[in-house]
This record gives structure tokens, sequence and C-alpha cells, in this order.
């Protein structure tokens, strides 16, 4: 019995050393020294300030700033310990009522405004954390930042077209505007006027 027992522990405290410390070690340090930044969670700092993440969407609320996604975390939005989806179905009521809200909400914010709202406006990501929109998205938002910060429109939609970065590789995703750098972008500019 000695001889089946033994040989199973120490295979068991051998595995478990390499799969539960030096594999995680050695990724951990490889991810660190390959790519810095976003081993330590891509971070974006301003003025010696960490303002966010450049991979976990912000709340803007404040009808100056570009709106990202809406966020399906609970019990506050962007909670990246509570990333997912709110699991509605199409036909589902509950989801149906929140995208008319947000509708209703992007047309008080913007009553002139007659476009089409860009779907990613009202639905939230599979993480619910998305921290960017569509180039879409960011256009039908940027006459009413433009009025509110008394900025001309070509100012505001020639920030967006800076900020809108290509699909991965160049076919991998749609382009998209991360919400975080195109706002302090936004706020830096109209700091320097």
């Amino acid at each position: 019995m000695n001889n089946v027992i033994r040989p199973a522990l120490v295979l068991f405290a051998l595995l478990s050393a390499l799969t539960g410390l030096a594999y995680p070690l050695a990724v951990t340090g490889a991810a660190k020294a390959l790519f810095p930044s976003q081993a330590a969670g891509s971070l974006v700092v301003q003025g010696g300030t960490t303002v966010g993440s450049s991979l976990i969407g912000q709340n803007f609320g404040d009808p100056k700033h570009f709106w990202g996604r809406p966020s399906a975390t609970a019990p506050q939005p962007y909670n990246a310990s509570a990333s997912g989806g709110s699991n509605l179905g199409p036909l589902n009521p509950a989801l149906a009522d929140a995208v008319k809200q947000r509708i209703e909400a992007l047309r008080a914010a913007d009553p002139g405004n007659a476009a089409a709202v860009p779907v990613d406006l009202v639905t939230a990501s599979a993480s619910g954390l998305d921290p960017d929109i569509s180039p879409a998205a960011a256009h039908y938002q940027a006459a009413r930042v433009a009025r509110l910060r008394g900025l001309p429109p070509e100012q505001v939609n020639a920030l967006v077209a800076s900020h809108t970065q290509a699909p991965l590789w160049g076919w991998l995703g749609e382009p998209r505007v991360n919400v975080l750098a195109l706002n302090l972008a936004l706020d830096a500019s109209a700091a320097a006027r």
C-alpha cells in the first residue's frame, strides 16, 4: 500500500508546485517583461493620477462627455468584479424597456438629433465593461458634445477620427473608439483653449 500512496503524494506535490507556483510565476514574469502596460492593467495615468483603464469602460454621465456602452454590471456600472452580460434575450420585455429608456435618455440629451441611435449606445456588451464604442456611436454624439462645450463640430469630429482605432491586424474586429481616451483628449483640448 505504501508503494502506491507515496508515489501518488510525491507526484501530487510535484505537480501542485509546478502548475500552482512555477507556471503562474513564469507566465506572470513573461507578461510583465513582454507586455508591461497590459500586465499592469492598461492603466491610464494623467498628471500622475490614475484616471482609469483603457480596458474597462467608465461611467460618463455628463452630456459634455461622450457616453460609452451601457454597463450590465450591478450594483454599480462598470464594476469589474461583477463582469457579465444582462442575460436578457431579444424577446425579453425588460431588455426592450431598457433599450427604450436608453434611447429616451440619448434623445433628451440631444433633442435636435434625429439620426438613428447606434445599437452599441443602447445595448450592453457581453462583459458589461466595454471601453469602446463604434465610430458611428461617437459621431452620433459629436454634435451634442460640440454644442455643450462651445466647440466647432469639425474639431470634435476630428478628435473622434484621430481616436478611431482600426481593427486588430487590419481585419480582426471592427473600428472602435476608446471613450476614456476620447474624453481625456476632449478635456485637454478644452483646457488648451
